[in-house]
């Protein structure tokens, strides 16, 4: 088995020295401390990290889901591969080699060993890109099935054909630094994606009937001379439910404390709140919500919203979850903050405040002066934003068939394009907009009892 000597620690040659320096020297050690490297156990994912110094400190890093198509995957390779060095050049250090790991569970009836086979190619591809710009590959681990394998080293004595089994978690010396230094891994792609992801039961069928009344409601007067009133009353709704949410019992368990938000929020008023955050300036003067006492009810506010994008609306959830992506970010989660963005673009790619704040998540930048041009009142908040958002669509970016773009952190950005916003269908329940823009509901809504069984579904099926 190859040896190593990575260390984790402090990058910053500022940072305290009493913080420990983990060394790592097998293969083994490398697949533990990707979670802890990353803040989440990642899933189908291809991850790069830079190694700096004649100690191997770990530096930047890209990660990107495995495209479907192997025919993508050099032009994918390619892609990770300048944008990681090119990252840290600019940042003033030039990577002296890479870590590669390539993170895909075995699909049902295939075992660990032909996931490795099937992604020798790409590992691969990965050395020969990072290669071709003067870096080499050091190791590239591939992790399935809760076994892990290398494809650097070909001696089956220490790298047996069916793998080594990960470390059981917890049990490391570098599990033991990451919990001193107070780094924490609590969940899974699956899992933090669950708490965003639309209504699979019943209770959907019940939400888009709401959506569909409140188009027929609003929509026609937001384009209309009482768009300023409407956005006012959405506003005053969304600070009324945020309260009603910061009222509530706290719950710990993350699942029952969702589904209670989902008790907590009408069908209509869902509806109104989501119909209101598609126009822009609404969207913006809700994002200065992102610190304070009211940043944990908004992030609430904004996570069970994306939940209710149900059916047809499902290209109105970007609006919730780039929101949600924003405020977590704020609030100094950047893991739930860069899978909110990415699911935000998923939803629409070319939704282009989610590519803002992807970017600048994604690249570590500090969250401050968005802060403070939030903080500016709705007039600033409107120019500062249309003007970040207009730099997208002057700055062309690259696509190769096939694949969608990536920026300089690893972050896919697909070129900007505009989509035309669903209208709603057909009429059905709902409540009603009054001529003020004060949305009344028909009172609390009832989020569907069976969700726990529901996500863990999804959870299990990486949805």
């Amino acid at each position: 088995m190859t040896n190593h000597s990575e260390a984790i620690g402090p990058t910053d040659p500022s940072a305290p020295i009493d913080q420990p320096v983990v060394t790592l020297r097998t293969p083994a050690e490398l697949a533990d401390a990707l979670p802890y490297l990353l803040g989440f156990k990642p899933e189908n994912s291809i991850v790069l990290i830079a190694m700096h110094g004649e100690r191997g400190r770990f530096g930047g890093r890209v990660r990107l889901g495995i495209p479907e198509r192997a025919e993508d995957w050099a032009s994918t390779a390619n892609q990770l591969a300048q944008c990681l060095v090119g990252g840290c050049e600019r940042r003033g250090s030039r990577p002296e080699g890479v870590v590669a790991f390539l993170c895909r569970e075995p699909a049902d009836g295939e075992s660990g060993k032909q996931v490795v086979d099937g992604l020798r190619s790409l590992a691969q591809l990965l050395r020969t890109a990072c290669g071709g710009l003067d870096v080499p590959v050091i190791e590239v681990v591939c992790i399935t099935g809760g076994r892990f394998w290398t494809y650097c080293c070909p001696d089956t004595r220490c790298c047996p054909p069916e793998g080594i089994p990960l470390l059981r978690p917890g049990t490391s010396v570098l599990a033991a630094a990451a919990t001193y230094m107070g780094i924490q891994v609590s969940s899974t792609q699956s899992e933090i994606r669950a708490r965003l992801a639309p209504w699979g039961t019943a209770a959907a069928v019940d939400q888009e009937r709401a959506l569909d009344s409140a188009g027929l409601a609003l929509i026609p007067k937001m384009l209309g001379e009482e768009g300023s009133g409407i956005a006012t009353g959405i506003l005053d709704l969304a600070r009324r439910v945020m309260a009603r949410f910061a009222a509530a019992e706290l719950i710990t368990d993350r699942l029952e404390a969702d589904n209670r938000d989902d008790e907590l929020l009408a069908h209509d008023e869902a509806a109104a709140l989501i119909l209101g955050l598609q126009v822009r300036t609404t969207r913006d003067r809700a994002a200065a919500w992102m610190e304070g006492d009211a940043a944990p009810a908004a992030l609430r506010l904004w996570r069970a919203l994306a939940r209710r994008c149900v059916g047809a609306y499902g290209e109105h959830a970007a609006a919730p979850l780039a929101l949600a992506g924003w405020v977590a970010w704020s609030l100094g989660d950047s893991v739930e903050g860069q899978e909110a963005l990415d699911m935000s673009l998923g939803a629409d790619p070319g939704y282009l405040f989610a590519q803002l704040l992807n970017r600048a998540c994604n690249e570590d930048l500090d969250p401050e002066p968005i802060r403070r041009l939030l903080r500016g009142g709705p007039g600033d908040q409107e120019s500062g934003l249309l003007g970040a958002e207009e730099w997208f669509e002057e700055e062309p970016l690259e696509r190769s068939e096939g694949q969608e773009p990536l920026d300089d952190a690893g972050v896919t950005l697909p070129p900007p394009r505009r989509r035309r916003r669903r209208l709603p269908r057909a009429a059905g329940g709902g409540g009603r907009a009054s001529g003020g823009g004060v949305w009344t509901s028909n009172g609390p809504g009832t989020g569907p009892r069976n969700r726990r069984r529901t996500i863990r579904r999804g959870a299990r099926n990486g949805r």
